[in-house]
């Protein structure tokens, strides 16, 4: 609307919740970089530093940091600007991690080359969108930083050709929090954004993840790979099947994420292992077993004992049960194999969401503990 107000979509939310969107890493390293080359061409660093996003958007950055080196003929050569990154109200990793950009010239025509500093990951391993060897950049911040050049070089007389060295303090320790050890991304985190805007509680960056996981796994050639709601059935779907590390996807809540993405890029089988409680919501037709977004359906588990032999007054005390580990519990005592019943369900419920696609899928599920306490076959479309 003209007055600011938006009526639907990401804006909407942030206004009506009142969070503050951030900025990506990609949006910081690119607003580094452009102070970072006009300084090497003007001189002065411009502080705040403006930018423009994918989508049109103009923040300005203040610099956290920033050296201008010079040869003895006085001359420029390379400078570095730095920029803490700020999240918003997104419970990012990265939130207040401090990123660099250094900028070298280069003979005319060399370009625009990208190199991994302290704390940026480099790709070991393919599958992701760049090549094995390459700094873990990603395209778009690469192509936004590209721009900027190109606009400064315009505005300044510059030739464009410069090498950017892309750094993040504390960067290897904060990239264990992330999934780049396991998909091969190693020595720091990775240069992330599409739009260049973090939005607050966003799932896009676990989902993002998930879709990366699978990647990796078809591009390792694995033919079998493993959703885990967390580590502790994580582990147990390694026992069962000995699956390697990178045929594991970090799943969390986001079942719909996982059986979406391998749809449309299937591998012959998939174990979806988690516990039972987040499972018995995938087998109610839930997609997201989050608990601000499903609850265990106790009336459903009473109609699953049904079926499996229970009486009424099992399915009453189901029912009635406090949690979905309790109802377990209580079948398992009168002899209804609800765990099982639910990995079955389950199971149907994930085939129906793959819609046909050659993908066999099989189901754990795991009490606190990590003993199994239900399990359905692998069955195919």
């Amino acid at each position: 609307m003209a007055d600011g107000t938006a009526t639907g979509g990401r804006a909407a939310q942030l206004q009506h919740t009142g969070m503050r969107h951030g900025w990506t890493t990609g949006a910081c390293a690119t607003a580094a970089t452009t102070a970072a080359y006009t300084a090497l061409l003007s001189g002065d660093f411009p502080d705040p530093v403006g930018i423009t996003l994918p989508k049109g958007q103009t923040p300005a950055f203040a610099l956290a940091a920033e050296r201008l080196d010079e040869d003895g003929n006085g001359d420029g050569r390379a400078a570095m600007a730095a920029i803490v990154k700020d999240a918003g109200d997104d419970p990012d990793v990265t939130h207040g991690a401090l990123i660099r950009a250094t900028v070298r010239l280069l003979p005319p025509g060399s370009g625009v080359v990208f190199r991994a500093g302290p704390g940026v990951g480099t790709v070991t391993r393919p599958g992701l969108p760049l090549a094995v060897g390459e700094p873990a950049i990603n395209p778009v911040p690469r192509q936004m930083m590209r721009d900027h050049v190109a606009e400064v070089a315009a505005r300044h007389g510059g030739t464009g050709d410069v090498e950017i060295e892309v750094s993040v303090d504390h960067g290897e320790e904060i990239a264990r929090s992330t999934w780049n050890p396991r998909l091969g991304i190693l020595g720091g985190i990775s240069i992330l954004g599409t739009t260049g805007i973090v939005v607050p509680y966003s799932c896009s960056a676990w989902i993002d993840s998930i879709r990366r996981g699978v990647d990796v796994a078809r591009a390792a050639g694995r033919t079998h790979v493993a959703g885990c709601t967390g580590s502790t059935s994580e582990k147990v779907a390694v026992a069962v099947h000995g699956l390697p590390e990178d045929a594991l996807l970090d799943m969390g809540d986001f079942a719909g994420a996982v059986l979406k993405y391998i749809r449309r890029h299937p591998v012959d089988r998939l174990t979806v292992a988690g516990g039972f409680a987040k499972l018995s919501k995938l087998a109610a037709g839930h997609l997201d077993l989050h608990s601000a977004r499903s609850q265990v359906n106790k009336a459903f588990l009473a109609e699953l004992a049904r079926h499996g032999g229970g009486d009424d007054a099992l399915a009453a005390a189901v029912t009635g049960a406090n949690t979905g580990l309790e109802a377990l519990r209580l079948c398992e005592a009168a002899g209804v194999p609800l765990g099982d019943l639910v990995a079955v369900t389950a199971r149907d419920e994930a085939l129906a969401v793959l819609r046909g696609a050659p993908v066999a899928v099989d189901v754990i599920c795991i009490d606190r503990a990590g003993v199994i306490v239900g399990r359905a076959a692998p069955k195919g479309p």
